[in-house]
Formats: C-alpha cells, sequence, structure tokens
C-alpha cells in the first residue's frame, strides 16, 4: 500500500527529521523550485504535508492536493505561504518557532558589529596594503541605543545579547504580553527618536510593509545604524540607499531583501556601508538540524491529532 506522502519545497531534509517521517514517503522539489513546480509536484503525489523550505505555497498548490492537512514552515516565518487560502480549506500552518533563534540573531549581532566597526571596509584595505590606524574611528557600542522592532524568540535573544554588551535595548512588539527587565518597552516614534541601532526582527505583513522607509528614516538619529535579518520588505530599499549616501543612516547590515535572490545589479551593490549577506542569517548546521526536526515534529503533530 503506497505511503502518504510529504512534499518538501528544498532538495534535502536533516537526517534526524527523516527519520521521524520514516511511515511517508518523502518527495523533494529541488533546490530552487518555483510556484509552478510546488503546483504541478502536488498535482503528481498529493502530499499530506508540505515542509516549506524555499518557494511559496499558495491556493493553487493547495487546490492541487485534496489530501492536504498541514502545511510546516521550515523556519519561523511564514509570509510565504497563503494562511488565508489554507484557512478557507482547513489547512492548519504551523512554523518551527525559535528553531533557528540563536542562528538569527547571532546573525544579526555580527552585522550591527560590522557596520560599528567598519570590519568589512577595514579588512578590504588591509589586504590592499593599508594601515588606518591613524585615521579610522570605530563607534563603541557599549552605552549607546538599539531598538528592537518585533520581540519573538529571535528577537528576545538580540535583545539579550545586546543588553550584555551594555546597551540600553528599547523595544517595540504590540503582542508582546510582558518583557524582560532589560527591555524598555517603547513606542516607534520613541525607537525612531531614540535609538543610535535599529535591528528589525518582525514578520513581514500588510500592515508593517516598508516600516523603514522616508519618512521613518528621516525621523531616526542622524548616523543610525539599521539591520534587518527578517524579511526585505520591511525596508523601501531605495530610501534605505538614499539615507545612507546622505548620511543619515551610517550603515546598513542586511540579510533579507525585497526580491531574493538578489540578481545583478542591485543598487546596494558597490555601496561601501551596505553590509550584505544572502539571507543566511537561520543557515547554521546546528539550526538546520533543529528545524528540520521541529518542521517535522509539527507536521505530525498535526496529522496525527
Amino acid at each position: 500500500m503506497r505511503k502518504p506522502t510529504f512534499l518538501v519545497t528544498g532538495n534535502d531534509l536533516a537526517g534526524a527529521a527523516l527519520a521521524l517521517l520514516q511511515d511517508y514517503e518523502v518527495i523533494y522539489a529541488g533546490k530552487t523550485p518555483t510556484e509552478e513546480d510546488i503546483v504541478d509536484l502536488c498535482r503528481a503525489h498529493d502530499p499530506v504535508a508540505i515542509i516549506v523550505r524555499y518557494s511559496k505555497v499558495g491556493a493553487a498548490a493547495m487546490e492541487a492536493a485534496p489530501s492536504l492537512k498541514v502545511i510546516s514552515k521550515h523556519g519561523s516565518g511564514t509570509d510565504t505561504i497563503d494562511k488565508q487560502a489554507a484557512a478557507a480549506r482547513g489547512i492548519q500552518v504551523v512554523a518551527a518557532v525559535g528553531a533557528n533563534a540563536a542562528a538569527v540573531a547571532e546573525q544579526a549581532m555580527a552585522l550591527l558589529l560590522a557596520g560599528a566597526k567598519s570590519i568589512v571596509a577595514l579588512n578590504a584595505r588591509m589586504h590592499d596594503g593599508h594601515w588606518d590606524k591613524a585615521t579610522h574611528k570605530s563607534v563603541e557600542l557599549e552605552g549607546r541605543t538599539v531598538g528592537v522592532i518585533g520581540l519573538g524568540a529571535i528577537g528576545l535573544r538580540f535583545a539579550r545579547m545586546a543588553h550584555a554588551m551594555g546597551m540600553r535595548v528599547l523595544g517595540f512588539d504590540p503582542y508582546a504580553k510582558e518583557l524582560p527587565a532589560y527591555i524598555e518597552g517603547a513606542d516607534l516614534a520613541t525607537i525612531w527618536r531614540a535609538s543610535d541601532a535599529i535591528s528589525l526582527h518582525c514578520p513581514l505583513t500588510p500592515e508593517n510593509a516598508q516600516l523603514l522607509n522616508a519618512q521613518t528614516l528621516a525621523a531616526c538619529k542622524r548616523g543610525v545604524i539599521i539591520v534587518n535579518t527578517a524579511r526585505g520588505g520591511l525596508i523601501d530599499e531605495a530610501a534605505l540607499l538614499a539615507a545612507v549616501r546622505s548620511g543619515q543612516v551610517a550603515s546598513a547590515g542586511l540579510d533579507s531583501f525585497a526580491v531574493e535572490p538578489m540578481t545583478l545589479s542591485h543598487p546596494f551593490h558597490g555601496e561601501a556601508r551596505i553590509t550584505l549577506s544572502p539571507h543566511i542569517g537561520g543557515v547554521t548546521a546546528d539550526a538546520y538540524v533543529k528545524m528540520g526536526v521541529a518542521a517535522a515534529q509539527n507536521a505530525l503533530a498535526v496529522l496525527h491529532g
């Protein structure tokens, strides 16, 4: 008798996760599947569950899989899943919340430090034979204020790291019930006005799309550092580029972008004060296993009631 199918929208899954799925047939969509690929595979295999790594899963894929019961995100952000379409069909959407929190928070801190300490630019200068000790001044983060927008597992972990470095931490999250003592709750206007650095850790929603735009960036302290390891759509990229070039933003560290993958030539390319990484904040060997196992467990929990 044919085993029910799990569709993975990627080309692999951690061995520990696969061990949990031994009663299922696991089908892979490949390294860079398109939405059309996902629809075709749903039509061909009628999965009971989809583990979402890459690409989007929309209404067409759900319609092509009448046995589909659950869509499980291999990570925490579910904006690539049409949740309204899923709800209309009685399909549960679950996420591996917190599984990659350490990895993403560390990436955010690395990007903040890269901006404050000019790590990338100084490295390039050193490799070119320069010694800029007499002319360069870095930013000391101790005693400065960081605004953390989004206080889920990742934002809380980043905030704790910043506090441990002696930073004042302002936090904004309309859904956070109780904040730890080291985070001062603040509204967005206060964060714009008071922060020396701002780090984004919130999901992308229609309400907060382009949260950082020409108007909000202008309301920030001159010389603010911007870090985004959440979703690219949270930032108006043209406005950020203009703010960096004018000096309103001293530097930016970005791990996510409005359109991914970023291709040549993007306006950010060649900007010395914008540090880029290819949405790999959550991509570590440890997080790969944690996210895979959590995604499998979450899907099985739905399927087994």
